[in-house]
């Protein structure tokens, strides 16, 4: 089974903020995508996002066929990155779905959602109590634009994973 996870927060308070990206990018993507695929977005709190995962990888074609989009604070807005076997990189939602299938071996398509300066360097929130405020903030419309821009590619980059494979689709849109 094809299954793209789209990791966010339930309830209508977070349903716009920066760390629901991943249930947004699913809106913006289920009519695009070309391949027969199952969209799931939990509807635990990213935390617990790997209890809700878990109980649908049954094999390993199951895990080879998983697609988790969310969001990351360390890449620009309007940038994605598919990545592969890595670590959580401090998502706790994708930590969480690691510890339940025990495995970092799937697919993930990162999006960023970090303002940048005019010369393009990230503008990172300093401290904890900061990050945290801002992923739990709303996108600006402007922000939320080009969101709906980038899920485009996206879409393209869920289709070629599915179609020519995971290498394929990192040498195109990484």
């Amino acid at each position: 089974m094809k299954l793209i996870v789209g990791l966010g927060n339930p309830g209508e308070q977070y349903e716009n903020t920066r760390h629901n990206t991943g249930r947004i990018i699913i809106g913006m993507i289920e009519d695009k995508i070309n391949t027969k695929v199952k969209f799931l977005m939990p509807d635990s709190f990213m935390n617990n996002s790997g209890k809700v995962v878990a109980p649908l990888i049954k094999s390993k074609k199951d895990l080879s066929d998983l697609v988790v989009i969310y969001d990351d604070v360390d890449l620009p807005l309007g940038k994605i990155k598919i990545s592969f076997n890595r670590s959580s990189g401090g998502h706790n939602g994708v930590g969480s779905i690691i510890k339940h299938l025990k495995t970092e071996e799937f697919l993930r398509i990162r999006v960023g959602i970090c303002p940048t300066t005019p010369t393009g360097k990230l503008k990172k929130p300093k401290g904890e109590e900061a990050v945290l405020k801002f992923l739990l903030g709303d996108f600006k419309k402007e922000e939320i634009a080009i969101l709906k821009k980038e899920s485009k590619k996206i879409a393209e980059a869920v289709d070629t994973i599915y179609d020519g494979g995971k290498d394929k689709a990192m040498s195109l849109f990484n």
